[in-house]
């Protein structure tokens, strides 16, 4: 079953151009479905696979203490790998039919208030070519939306500063333009004139727009620890991922009267219910101000 499992791996990565990170979570949810079928079950091929034994390998899930958004999240790996085989013929037919998905709670987004945003912003310290990239990319997260993986594969031709807007790529290698702010496109300009040239190696010959310290691209996890670090010295004590951001981006838009289909579109949201979360931000928001300062709240 592993050499099937690679060959939907190639599938997601050649003709669906999927994100890393969900090329990972894929290869992850199935390899455990393959492991728990042939442990539990003695079943080596996708032919012998039936509705009862993914049902069983659910039940497994959940006995084990996984969430409904885990147990979701394996559903839809399993159920992509069977159609990929029935398409392909590999296999006769598809058990995951009719395999109902759990209602998965929607939690909140954690988002941060203007004064917190321009706080964390202002805090790297123009100093040095890591505070002008800092304050560069923190910036340009809070001026487009666009998420950290967005972020840190973006080239220096993607970059247009006179014309006021960058391109990314987001799920599924789909290009969007997103337009940037007055300050993002200072910020940027700082950075490309004082910053990258002295973090950049010519032993690297890198188009990546942000480098670290050896001269290469930034990675996920280098910002990630970079934000906190910066989180930290601004005073902010809230609860923060690397999306706090993009999910503030997009709740200070709304809250100031955007149109939410023109927020799903720079935020790159396939379906508008994914965007639709962030009217129910932007409405709890709004009950917290109002018990905070209505005098008879």
């Amino acid at each position: 079953m592993n050499d099937q499992i690679q060959d939907f791996i190639h599938y997601l990565i050649v003709e669906r151009g999927l994100t890393t990170n969900t090329i990972v979570s894929y290869e992850r949810d199935l390899k455990s479905y393959a492991s728990y079928l042939r442990e539990h079950a003695s079943i080596t091929t996708v032919r012998e696979i039936g509705r009862v034994h993914i049902m069983q390998f659910l039940k497994h899930l959940k006995d084990d203490g996984k969430s409904s958004k885990t147990i979701a999240r394996h559903i839809a790996s399993i159920r992509s790998f069977h159609q990929f085989l029935l398409r392909e013929r590999i296999a006769d037919e598809d058990p995951s039919v009719h395999i109902e998905t759990p209602q998965v709670e929607r939690k909140l987004p954690s988002v941060l208030s203007l004064q917190e945003v321009e706080a964390i912003i202002e805090t790297p310290k123009l100093t040095s070519p890591i505070g002008y990239r800092d304050k560069a990319m923190l910036e340009l997260l809070y001026a487009t939306g666009i998420r950290v993986s967005e972020l840190i594969q973006l080239n220096l031709s993607d970059i247009h500063l006179m014309m006021g807007f960058i391109r990314c790529y987001g799920k599924g290698r789909k290009e969007r333009i997103v337009p940037i702010g007055e300050q993002a496109t200072k910020a940027l300009e700082e950075y490309l004139q004082k910053g990258r040239p002295k973090l950049f190696k010519p032993k690297n010959d890198t188009d990546a727009l942000f480098l670290n310290h050896h001269g290469k691209r930034i990675s996920r996890q280098g910002f990630w620890k970079n934000l906190k670090k910066i989180a930290q010295e601004a005073g902010i004590h809230k609860e923060l991922t690397p999306h706090t951001l993009r999910h503030s981006f997009a709740t200070h838009l709304l809250e100031n009267g955007a149109d939410l289909r023109a927020v799903q579109e720079m935020l790159g949201h396939a379906d508008i219910s994914t965007t639709q979360i962030y009217t129910h931000v932007t409405k709890t928001r709004l009950k917290e101000v109002y018990n905070q300062f209505h005098p008879r709240a």
